[in-house]
């Protein structure tokens, strides 16, 4: 099956659903019932493989060792499409049955749907739902592991077009993915970690990144943590899909209750790449101030603002010497009074190695500029004691709301990172000493780097998309504020 017709028999499967409910909600049905049709249909692959082998032995087709996962008796697509009532109830048994045997490897991974209820779901459509995923079969040989993950990568997308601002929560723009990629490089046998995964898109980036080397992908370590658990499903179906076998992902919240430890203690990694969830409002501050992991390293965020909290706990978590991480950010974490102090001490410990500022429209269903922030926890000796800085805001392609990089965009930046050289109105290497006297930490990109004039109406077009900019960084500082007296008790 060519990738334009499985992404087309994909998105018919949410047409079924659309006016019965939310579109926000698609993805909490399609996605398992997607992923059961394909295990059922490798499962029963293996099996035909098995039975051609052993001359038709049918015990012998159904031993656990002929599999990759089990399919317990009445838990089998088949099994559910036989039923013409009470579909939801059938199909929730399967499934807990399917998670009960592959416990490991399946755990929550169907999510928490509500099959049982017919207010929400009726039997019809339930069934309708069940015979257009019926019309193919998803066996490796009809849809290989790359052309269905490719699909599950546009059905993802989809979703995220159909979601509104609810879109940034599971979906990073996957040209600025390759842009982090390109900046980290991770190599086999590394370890990668993503604190804020959504769908996975930035872990399977990194093994995609390694294939396109000629390299061996899979001895590539990846793990990530999402708060969400709908998400966090997604996300683990998704390397399934993608037949990536090395993978942790669990359910959670990473500042609260980080839960990839190593002895009690968090976990190092080569290579950390996020987008975290910017200017959280509400978190556990008072629980920071004495972290139990010793995040807490160059001091404490602001209540209404956790982004550098965020960033300590990647730079907590990364390798000491290996370690290496790219973190899209907003453009206000360069230049925000209330963390200067927690920005000068990562100056000042030489663990800030490049500032990239990018354009707008590239945070999902958002106009706000955005930018790359990359650490190093040991420099190599050429970049040791400087930053590099990269304003990049015009290396993009805009089409009304939808902005993304093209890959000549995506080479010239990550082609002048590595060569950490000047470039004059596009990149400038400074030394940290220089940063810290000249503006006294700040890091914002536009302050190091002069861009060259262009001509009066791109002049025009920066002014405002800046002010747009400042407008919003302000609209939040606001809200940030307002809550901080809220909680003592000072109402505005």
């Amino acid at each position: 099956m060519q990738t334009k017709e499985l992404e087309a028999y994909l998105w018919g499967a949410a047409n079924i659903l659309r006016g019965l409910i939310d579109a926000a909600d698609f993805k909490q049905y399609i996605f398992p019932l997607l992923f059961f049709k394909r295990i059922s249909d490798l499962w029963e692959e293996e099996y035909q493989e098995a039975l051609a082998i052993s001359g038709g032995d049918l015990t012998y087709a159904k031993f656990r060792e002929q599999h990759r996962f089990q399919i317990p008796e009445g838990c089998h697509w088949d099994d559910v499409r036989k039923k013409t009532v009470n579909v939801g109830a059938a199909l929730q048994k399967a499934l807990r049955g399917i998670e009960k045997e592959n416990f490991e490897i399946f755990r929550d991974v169907f999510g928490d749907a509500q099959w049982t209820n017919k207010r929400r779901m009726c039997d019809e459509k339930m069934l309708d739902l069940i015979e257009h995923f019926s019309k193919i079969k998803l066996t490796v040989a009809e849809v290989p592991h790359d052309v269905m993950g490719e699909g599950y990568e546009y059905l993802i997308k989809k979703f995220a077009d159909d979601s509104g601002h609810t879109a940034a929560e599971f979906y990073t723009n996957r040209t600025v993915v390759k842009l982090m990629t390109m900046i980290t490089d991770p190599q086999p046998g590394e370890s990668v970690y993503d604190p804020a995964c959504g769908s996975g898109g930035i872990l399977l980036n990194s093994a995609l990144h390694v294939k396109e080397q000629g390299k061996d992908y899979r001895t590539l370590k990846l793990y990530g943590q999402e708060l969400n658990l709908i998400t966090s499903a997604i996300a683990r179906i998704n390397m399934f899909m993608h037949n990536v076998d090395e993978f942790l992902i669990v359910q959670g919240d990473t500042l609260d209750n980080p839960q990839i430890l190593e002895n009690d203690e968090l976990k190092k990694f080569d290579v950390i790449m996020a987008n975290p969830p910017y200017s959280v409002k509400r978190w556990n501050q008072a629980k920071w101030v004495k972290d139990p992991f010793g995040r807490n390293i160059w001091g404490t965020p602001p209540q209404g603002c956790a982004d550098y909290a965020f960033q300590q706990h990647i730079m907590a978590s990364l390798k000491p010497d290996t370690g290496r991480s790219v973190t899209l950010w907003p453009h206000g974490v360069l230049f925000r009074d209330a963390e200067s102090d927690i920005r000068k001490k990562m100056i000042e410990g030489d663990y800030v190695d490049a500032v990239i500022g990018l354009g707008k429209n590239l945070f999902y269903n958002s106009s706000m500029e955005s930018c790359l922030l990359v650490c190093r926890m040991t420099k190599p000796k050429g970049r040791k004691g400087k930053i590099i800085f990269i304003n990049a805001v015009n290396e993009l392609r805009i089409d009304r709301t939808n902005a993304w990089l093209e890959p000549p965009h995506i080479k010239k930046i990550s082609d002048t990172y590595w060569k950490f050289k000047d470039v004059a109105g596009f990149a400038k290497v400074m030394s940290n000493k220089d940063v810290l006297s000249a503006n006294n930490g700040n890091l914002s990109v536009q302050l190091h780097v002069k861009q060259s004039n262009n001509g009066q109406k791109h002049e025009i077009e920066n002014l405002l998309s800046l002010i747009k900019s400042n407008k919003t960084e302000l609209n939040e500082n606001l809200k940030s504020l307002f809550i901080q007296l809220k909680d003592l008790g000072i109402e505005k």
